[in-house]
């Protein structure tokens, strides 16, 4: 699969709408090689929480900006 460059808008409603979908491999594509910014991070794992486990993990594990 290619992968198609898109804005941080389009990208954030992606990642939303995955964990929102319990899609963890569509959402482990999206963050692949992705760092968030605190405060996105901090947004995504309150959404995560309302999804499964290994949503939460996911989105736990990805790197945030120093």
């Amino acid at each position: 699969m290619s992968k198609t460059k898109i804005g941080p808008i389009a990208s954030m409603s992606a990642i939303k709408t995955a964990i929102a979908n319990n899609e963890a491999d569509k959402l482990k594509q999206l963050l692949e090689g992705q760092q968030l910014d605190g405060l996105q991070k901090d947004y995504l794992l309150e959404l995560a929480k309302m999804s499964n486990k290994e949503i939460s993990e996911i989105v736990s594990s990805t790197p945030a900006k120093p």
